[in-house]
């Protein structure tokens, strides 16, 4: 195998010729630690390239399977995380630049598990600032510049995981680590074409995490395969005593033929090529599902009730940086001033939002519960253009429902695989949804797609 289809191979490929010695990890992470610096930058897709620490690991790893332990699939394999991850040896930047030279002097709980299956850590990846807490309406909010998709760099490589989306996609890292609140993997994968898995909240620890919104945050991986994002969840899940949302809950076995529903209104306002790739998705696995046609989920306050729990929960987080009057060196205009108007947050509000969130959690899992997976557009368009704000883009295809927001306020897990292309060459994505704690029914799903697709073996063009 060249090194070009290395650099492309999804993660549980790259594992197994590591095992099978022909390839090194200390090869692979050198063409990987090269590749972040050939393309890293025109991307805006990391901050930290850690060669120091990705060599010694590389090495560690390859004198392990010498003796004949191999730690996990992925042993020896490099990855990159989102830069709210705690990781010795780089600083932690949250993407904002009142961080861009804090440092903390342990690993986050998924680089722990992560290190001790083998795997090598080889880059902080960007990200948008404070994971968008106070508010962003264009693609360049971080310190660190715009995230571009790989697949037309003139484009945002979505947020807020903005890093892990475009590296997965140039090749640049084995697969990675992203955070979502209400979006931050979904949306980055559907822009970069990669696949992405949000967890059931409470299936991964946060320790050693930005917190954005204690009560959502989720952490999961973004990959080149549906397959590679099972390999990773299998390492980084369980409980963990210093988060204490964690449990510990089995995966479980994935149903043979799922039942399934189109959630309504998913077409609807939405751009052309995007509906005619879901269609074609649905179409590939019909014979693979039980099909219930459509679900209505219940019209209830989805984006006002997340937006009152965040508006709380980031303004108490990030108070220290509110009050201390930093929140003027960030890069967005609508952060610098964001904060303080969610400082004013009432606690009246929030706590009606918080019991509004308990009837959203009731009536969304009635409507959920019949089926193995609900099915959507991951998003209604493709990636928006640089340079202009994100509410003057697309005016036509705003989607008529919103599946991201209800699925993070219930903690549920989602997935998105790339599914096709539309306007300007952009990846579309094929959305699912599914009950607490069924991420296996989520991959298994995606695996059989992806079993009769080649949407997620393409190479963006010129990235060679």
């Amino acid at each position: 195998m060249n090194e070009i289809d290395l650099a492309f191979s999804d993660a549980v490929t790259l594992g197994r010729e590591i095992a099978r010695k022909r390839v090194s990890s200390l090869e692979l992470t050198k063409l990987y630690l090269a590749r972040l610096e050939r393309y890293g930058a025109r991307f805006g897709a990391v901050v930290t390239i850690l060669h120091e620490r990705a060599l010694r690991e590389a090495k560690a790893a390859d004198r392990a399977l010498a003796r004949g332990e191999r730690r996990s699939p992925l042993h020896g394999v490099p990855y990159g995380v989102k830069d709210l991850l705690a990781a010795v040896g780089a600083p932690t930047t949250w993407g904002a630049a009142p961080y861009r030279d804090r440092t903390f002097d342990f690993d986050g709980a998924v680089v722990e598990r992560l290190h001790a299956a083998g795997a090598v850590l080889i880059a902080k990846l960007a990200m948008v600032e404070l994971a968008g807490a106070f508010g962003y309406n264009g693609a360049d909010a971080s310190f660190t510049g715009p995230g571009r998709t790989p697949w037309n760099p003139e484009y945002w490589s979505g947020g807020s995981s903005s890093g892990p989306g475009a590296a997965v996609a140039a090749g640049l890292v084995g697969f990675a680590i992203g955070s979502e609140t209400n979006g931050s993997i979904l949306t980055p994968s559907a822009m970069c074409g990669v696949s992405g898995l949000r967890p059931t909240f409470g299936r991964v620890s946060r320790y050693g995490a930005m917190a954005l919104m204690w009560s959502s945050d989720k952490l999961g991986p973004m990959a080149r395969s549906a397959r590679d994002t099972l390999a990773v969840l299998r390492i980084v899940a369980g409980s963990d005593p210093r988060d204490d949302s964690t449990r510990a809950v089995p995966l479980y076995a994935p149903k043979k033929k799922p039942r399934v529903a189109v959630i309504v209104g998913a077409r609807k306002q939405t751009q052309a090529a995007v509906v005619k790739n879901f269609d074609a998705s649905l179409a590939a696995i019909a014979d693979a599902v039980t099909s219930a046609d459509e679900v209505k989920l219940p019209d209830l306050p989805y984006g006002a009730t997340i937006g009152a729990l965040l508006n709380g929960e980031s303004a108490a987080a990030f108070r220290d940086l509110i009050e201390s009057g930093k929140t003027r060196e960030l890069q967005s205009p609508d952060d610098r001033i964001g904060g303080y108007i969610q400082y004013e947050t009432r606690a009246v509000d929030y706590v009606d939002a918080m019991r509004r969130r308990r009837e959203i959690v009731d009536a969304v899992g009635r409507a959920i519960a019949p089926y193995d997976a609900l099915l959507f557009p991951t998003l209604p368009t493709v990636a928006y253009p640089i340079g202009t704000p994100f509410d003057k883009v697309y005016p036509d295809a705003p989607g008529a429902v919103d599946p991201v927001t209800p699925g993070n306020l219930c903690g549920l897990p989602s997935m998105s695989v790339p599914n096709g292309f539309g306007e300007h060459g952009l990846p579309t994505g094929f959305g699912m949804m599914a009950n607490p704690w069924r991420e296996r029914d989520l991959v298994a799903l995606a695996m059989r797609y992806q079993a009769r697709t080649a949407f997620h073996t393409m190479r963006p063009p010129g990235v060679e």
